[in-house]
């Protein structure tokens, strides 16, 4: 199979705004996670953000998914974008969700929720093997165990949609929250 220039497949920000009030829009989120020799969970990795009011917070790695882009393509995208090119990301030829997740525009219709749109997302736990650093707009990335990352004190300081995958995901590792 050829190679499909997405480069032309951004949206401007005006054309991403009237599509964002017509139509949801397709995001994949990946929590990136270190395994042991048997494949058991032992870190997941969340990035540092600021946000557009000034707060700042831990997230997942994430993103849109590019017009003729196939998932697992978005998913390394994302993953080289936010943690570089060296996190060597382990995704199946035909990775499956853990999770999708709606966010709504609405507060309280889901868990999730995203002022700015209605959005559908493919949540995947995502091995990765290499050496991450923060890229892009994060701040710094951290490496949390599964216990530190299902504590109480811990939700607190990831509250909202991100807090909520990231439960997702230990549930489905086998961790309990």
């Amino acid at each position: 199979m050829s190679e499909v220039d997405t480069a032309g497949a951004w949206l401007s920000p005006e054309d991403l705004d009237s599509a964002r009030d017509r139509l949801p829009i397709l995001y994949v989120h990946a929590i990136p996670v270190r395994v042991d020799d048997r494949g058991t969970v032992t870190h997941l990795g969340l990035l540092l953000r600021a946000d557009s009011d000034g707060g700042i917070g831990q997230e997942v790695v994430g993103g849109r998914v590019l017009y003729h882009e196939r998932i697992r393509d978005a998913l390394v995208r994302h993953v080289e974008s936010d943690l570089g090119p060296m996190a060597l990301p382990r995704i199946p030829l035909s990775p499956q969700p853990f999770t999708v997740a709606e966010f709504f525009p609405t507060p309280g219709v889901t868990p999730f929720h995203d002022p700015r749109q209605h959005a559908v997302s493919l949540a995947f736990v995502v091995p990765v093997m290499g050496d991450c650093r923060p890229q892009q707009d994060a701040l710094d990335l951290s490496w949390v165990t599964p216990e530190e990352a299902a504590s109480t004190a811990f939700r607190g300081e990831m509250p909202g949609s991100h807090g909520v995958l990231v439960r997702q995901a230990l549930a489905h590792v086998g961790f309990p929250v």
